[in-house]
């Protein structure tokens, strides 16, 4: 098992496949460009080599999140910059359905960003 799959495999169910699924549709998004790699112990997701997005779990709010780079450039109430400069997080509600079209949307937006 490599790093990435082992930082997925260590988090409890139902929240893994939610991560999981959401892994896979953010690579599938753009096969070509998007790829993943391990950095600081987290799934980041870079564009072109470039950063794009990460995952990662917030003790403050006890939620998984996804966190944007360029997110200072999103102007959504959805998103919380929790006083980062660059990035903007979402949190994950386990409870609800996960914003798979909201995300991928965010996504293009951010990709428009990096040079």
């Amino acid at each position: 098992m490599n790093p990435i799959q082992e930082y997925f495999y260590r988090i409890e169910e139902p929240e893994r496949s939610t991560l999981l699924f959401l892994r896979k549709e953010i690579l599938e998004s753009d096969t070509e460009h998007i790829t993943e790699t391990l950095s600081f112990g987290l799934p980041f997701f870079k564009y072109k080599k470039k950063m794009l997005c990460y995952l990662y779990y917030s003790k403050k709010y006890k939620q998984h999140y996804i966190s944007f780079y360029h997110g200072d450039r999103l102007d959504y109430p959805e998103l919380l910059s929790e006083g980062r400069k660059k990035f903007k997080i979402l949190l994950i509600d386990m409870n609800e359905d996960l914003p798979l079209e909201f995300i991928l949307n965010l996504i293009k937006e951010v990709k428009q960003h990096i040079k």
